[in-house]
């Protein structure tokens, strides 16, 4: 569980805080998706849950333990593969030797079938990658690090289509009951379909939190033709084939698709109450 209580945190030189006051509660053992406007905050949190990033005032705390003291504890069950990064120019054998004793539960077999799905060779130089080809390795030795938490930050930018499905598969395939993976994004199509969780910010406030289960119990993603958005419509854009809609959900009605742009468009404009 990640508990955060009332926060503070402002970027050295910057007088305008970028959390004041922010509470909020992560039970674990699902798929997160931390969703938000650029500029709202979302990498700021990753990095201050990682501990790499000190708060201003308030406490952040990972199964009771502080996370701004980085325990080692606390370390060797989180990894966080942040938006921008680079690798050390050397094979992925030696990166693997250098690196994995730092996770008691690697599985160098998890890594390899990643690399597979990732359709990329398992005898790799890493110096010779594209920068989406590290990102790939990068996030299957993060999987195959079998931490308890992985925090991913806007991790599809720069993927092309293909890419984009194999990371779904990728990550979905190596869920398990005592893992929690939270996904910050703003490329929302990318991930509607493999969160179980949903958190909406602007910077200090929490525009939603709310299982994926719970949404669409609550509401229904339809597309409906000009004239049929009756009272029970809370929020609709204009489509090509007529009008998306969220209207609330009649009893008996079918589960519907979770629309996550029409979703957030909607909480941005404080309709979801």
């Amino acid at each position: 569980m990640i508990d955060i209580r009332n926060i503070g945190y402002s970027y050295p030189g910057s007088r305008q805080e970028v959390f004041n006051n922010f509470s909020l509660s992560i039970k674990g053992n699902s798929i997160y998706g931390l969703l938000g406007k650029n500029g709202t905050g979302k990498s700021t949190l990753l990095y201050l849950i990682s501990g790499m990033l000190r708060l201003k005032y308030g406490k952040i705390e990972i199964d009771g333990e502080d996370a701004g003291k980085r325990n080692p504890d606390i370390l060797r069950e989180l990894f966080f593969v942040p938006e921008e990064f680079d690798l050390p120019p050397m094979t992925l054998d030696a990166y693997v030797r250098l690196n994995s004793p730092f996770y008691p539960h690697f599985d160098r077999n998890v890594l390899n079938r990643c690399l597979l799905d990732f359709e990329l060779p398992l005898n790799l130089n890493l110096k010779e990658l594209s920068m989406g080809q590290k990102k790939k390795v990068y996030m299957s030795f993060a999987l195959a690090a079998n931490t308890r938490m992985l925090l991913m930050d806007e991790p599809t930018n720069g993927m092309d289509i293909p890419s984009k499905s194999q990371f779904r598969k990728v990550v979905a395939s190596n869920m398990d009951e005592n893992r929690t993976v939270i996904i910050s994004t703003h490329q929302v199509h990318d991930v509607e379909q493999l969160l179980d969780h949903i958190i909406m910010l602007d910077r200090s406030r929490i525009l939603l939190d709310a299982s994926v289960q719970d949404i669409c119990e609550k509401y229904s993603f339809e597309c409906r033709m000009p004239g049929e958005e009756n009272g029970d419509v809370i929020y609709a854009e204009p489509s090509l084939q007529g009008n998306n809609v969220i209207a609330r959900r009649n009893r008996g009605t079918d589960d519907t698709m979770i629309n996550l742009e029409l979703l957030f468009n909607a909480a941005t404009k404080g309709l979801l109450k």
